[in-house]
């Protein structure tokens, strides 16, 4: 069956780094755009970051941009989010995204917490 693993969360202190991976297994991954939403406490799920099935196109949102790349490994089935500069405002439940046309799966989230 389908599964989205995402690892690589924690507490870190303003201003530190964090790298996200999600491990994708049960579908063609390379086929796939692929996404990392977060939702914060007490907000609404928001699209963070994304990478075509195909190209090197690759979307981020304002607050992130410059502080956040998206990589994914279709040979590993990995994609990755590497996060610099982290601050208060980025703590939340990250979410692993893969979606084709109308299909869509989600993973689990793992929580990062930004505080010192």
């Amino acid at each position: 069956q389908v599964q989205l693993v995402e690892s690589g969360g924690g507490l870190v202190q303003p201003g530190g780094s964090l790298r996200l991976s999600c491990a994708a297994s049960g579908f063609t991954f390379s086929r796939y755009g692929m996404n990392w939403y977060r939702q914060p406490p007490g907000k609404e799920r928001e699209l963070v970051a994304g990478i075509a099935s195909v190209g090197d196109s690759r979307y981020y949102g304002d607050s992130v941009k410059g502080r956040f790349t998206i990589s994914r490994d279709n040979a590993k089935n990995t994609v990755s989010l590497q996060m610099n500069s982290l601050k208060p405002e980025d703590t939340a439940v990250y979410y692993c995204n893969a979606r084709r046309g109308t299909d869509t799966y989600w993973g689990q989230g793992t929580q990062v917490t930004v505080s010192s």
